[in-house]
């Protein structure tokens, strides 16, 4: 094959570039296509407040001038102070199933990060907050809203190019359909804490959404900066992620933990959007819009997207109120199947009490890393 990579410096390259999952996908039965609308908006900079600090470069794989794979490569100036060490980021990959093309990306993404004076290339690492990596095990289902899916050969590719494992994270998932019920010792658990730290929890308010995402996102930051992958939210993102949930989010399921009215913790549930978005073929227009809104209220996929709590809380138990709620406020919807992402595999803080709930393990996601 003769393969060549290009950078994207024009629309057209650019349109190529959002839509060429669709081409490589469009014959794969779990895989679920995003809006190209908001894929669009991931790769702008006046609309991707994340992207807008970044120093990046897309790419596009071509063989015989169709394009036939694609990867960014990207600087973070705010993830290589944090990390205090000089990493540049690799995302948005896609490739078919060959292993030459796949080494000319990934070197193409290695050699323009070296050019800037980065020492280490890491990813996949997407442009959105909280998407990354690849999976690396439970291939044979559709994933939930907002999660990345990958063919199996991906991880081939990685160690063909000399990439190997920086982190695992896990998922999780409980099927509430086999008559799943809250432990009693999990039930008298939660009743202590909310006594002892005087805990209330309570659903977002969608009139306040901006001061409550805003909330969210400074717990975020005081609970997660010693975490591995840690990257602060910015004022610019909080304000993006409000704006993104309001059309989609289900207040009962958004909530914050507050003692004495400050807020101490957070839980983000979603609904499963993807079970929808899996027929619109990545359009809203001219029925989509109108399928999301009907379908919505059928869904009965939830996910745990974010869960957070303030250092001088941790290791008290707080989160178990929040799965106690979200257990309370879901079984009136009939769920059939709730999952817990994105859970660093050593962070056993949260390992432990979702096992201790009779999670298991559905799915794992990996991401690389090499010297450059």
């Amino acid at each position: 094959m003769a393969f060549y990579v290009q950078k994207v410096d024009n629309r057209i390259d650019l349109k190529a570039f959002v839509r060429l999952p669709y081409q490589l996908y469009r014959n794969d039965p779990f895989w679920v296509p995003p809006l190209i609308a908001e894929e669009k908006k991931k790769v702008r900079e006046k609309s991707n407040p994340l992207l807008a600090r970044c120093d990046a470069q897309l790419f596009l794989l071509y063989n015989n001038g169709t394009p036939v794979g694609r990867i960014s490569a990207f600087i973070d100036p705010l993830a290589v102070e944090n990390w205090k060490k000089k990493v540049g980021l690799f995302g948005s990959f896609e490739c078919i199933d060959d292993d030459d093309g796949a080494l000319l990306l990934l070197e193409r993404a290695k050699q323009w990060l070296r050019d800037r004076g980065m020492e280490i290339m890491r990813g996949p690492w997407s442009f959105t907050s909280q998407e990354f990596g690849l999976v690396i095990k439970g291939f044979q289902s559709v994933p939930m809203v907002m999660a990345p899916y990958n063919p199996p050969y991906y991880i081939r590719q990685m160690e063909h190019a000399g990439l190997r494992k920086a982190k695992d994270l896990v998922v999780y998932e409980v099927d509430v359909t086999k008559g799943y019920v809250l432990p009693e010792r999990f039930l008298k658990l939660t009743d202590r804490v909310a006594k002892k730290y005087g805990v209330h929890i309570r659903s977002i308010d969608m009139k306040h959404i901006e001061a409550d995402v805003r909330s969210i996102a400074d717990i975020s930051n005081a609970s997660t900066s010693g975490n591995w992958g840690y990257v602060p939210v910015t004022d610019e993102e909080a304000q993006d992620i409000a704006t993104s949930l309001k059309p989609v989010v289900d207040p009962d399921i958004v909530m914050l933990a507050e003692i004495d009215g400050k807020a101490i913790g957070y839980m983000i549930g979603l609904p499963d959007l993807n079970v929808i978005l899996k027929d619109l073929k990545g359009r809203l227009l001219p029925f989509g819009l109108f399928k999301l809104m009907r379908g919505r209220k059928k869904i009965k996929r939830y996910r745990i997207w974010g869960l957070g709590i303030v250092p001088e809380y941790t290791r008290k138990a707080i989160d178990t109120l929040f799965y106690r709620r979200l257990y309370e406020v879901l079984i009136p919807k009939n769920p059939t199947i709730v999952e817990a992402n994105y859970v660093l595999e050593d962070n056993m803080v949260m390992n432990n009490p979702i096992l201790k709930m009779g999670f298991k393990v559905s799915k794992k996601y990996r991401v690389y890393e090499t010297e450059l």
